[in-house]
């Protein structure tokens, strides 16, 4: 039996908790707060961030950092803004060389780094693979089939990983690519954002098929320069994660769009979307990335636009459609 501690008590750290104790696992679930440990444990609900769900009795929750220290691998689902300050407040208690699995998706705004660039950065070198996809944590609370991708360029531990995690509900690829799949994982969150928008607006499927695929573009773009093989895209860490992110009614940042769409604010569409949409602040981080490898991602830099510059949401749609016309691969 694996031992496995999850750092983070949000909505996807619960959801892979279950998923675990399904596959055979004993889970820690460790909290940053006492008063949520405290509810998690009692009425084992997480009614904050994923109601409905019934924490397995194979899940225990915690505050103390010391439990990580004896479990096997541990999982991090933690948002990317809080990620560095967790990491580097527990790092004495991860253990050299204990393998991390990343669950976190999103860049750093001030440095732009990746998740596992973080984790390696903060609490030092050690075995590393990312689990991401189409995987909205309430249906996977549910039960719903689901299929996702665990990548390391270790082999072992990607086939370790989806060991671990394959369910008859929770399916598991693997992949030699770990930073195609965060790249993936985090652009889609600012392309999702532009998918609410297009709801918002009031346009229809022949836009948001449009924009599925000219995202998809820039998603490749951005991933192939910053070392992601181009097959990653079109697989589910990509265009899986970008068409369920785009059209579901649980991504919070195709809410968050939507409402920009509507004509709210950003400041009001984020009080009322609950939890981290992580694609408000990494739109910050991929604008400047396209800027350091002098890359055109036009959707991308509308969206930047609309969020932080505050251009009219229908503006930066007629701009993108009214661009020079291109050859359809050509950059």
């Amino acid at each position: 039996m694996e031992k496995v501690a999850i750092l983070g008590d949000g909505a996807w750290g619960t959801a892979l908790s279950a998923v675990l104790v399904e596959r055979g696992a004993s889970v820690i679930l460790w909290s940053h707060s006492q008063d949520t440990a405290h509810t998690l444990a009692a009425t084992r609900q997480n009614p904050r961030y994923l109601p409905g769900l019934t924490l397995p009795e194979g899940v225990t929750v915690t505050t103390q950092p010391d439990a990580f220290e004896h479990a096997d691998l541990i999982v991090c689902a933690v948002p990317s803004r809080y990620l560095a300050e967790v990491l580097e407040s527990m790092k004495e208690h991860f253990g050299r060389g204990r393998p991390f699995i990343s669950a976190t998706k999103g860049l750093e705004i001030s440095t732009r780094r990746r998740a596992t660039e973080i984790i390696a950065d903060t609490i030092g070198a050690r075995p590393l693979a990312v689990l991401s996809g189409p995987s909205h944590a309430e249906e996977v609370a549910e039960r719903m089939p689901t299929a996702v991708v665990a990548a390391s360029t270790d082999p072992g531990l990607s086939l370790r990983v989806q060991d671990l995690f394959g369910t008859e509900r929770f399916r598991v690829y693997t992949s030699s690519d770990p930073i195609g799949v965060e790249i993936g994982g985090a652009l889609k969150n600012v392309l999702s954002i532009a998918g609410g928008m297009v709801d918002g607006l009031g346009f229809g499927d022949n836009t948001k098929a449009a924009l599925l695929t000219r995202g998809l573009t820039e998603m490749t773009r951005l991933g192939t320069a910053l070392g992601g093989t181009a097959e990653t895209f079109r697989g589910l860490s990509g265009i899986g994660d970008l068409v369920v992110s785009c059209v579901s009614r649980h991504g919070r940042n195709r809410a968050v769009g939507e409402a920009i769409g509507r004509g709210d604010s950003l400041e009001t569409a984020l009080d009322g979307v609950p939890g981290v949409p992580e694609g408000v602040l990494t739109a910050k981080a991929v604008f400047e990335l396209a800027q350091d490898h002098d890359l055109e991602l036009p959707i991308c830099n509308e969206v930047h636009k609309v969020l932080y510059q505050g251009k009219d949401p229908l503006r930066a749609v007629q701009d993108l459609m009214t661009r020079q016309q291109k050859d359809e691969v050509s950059v």
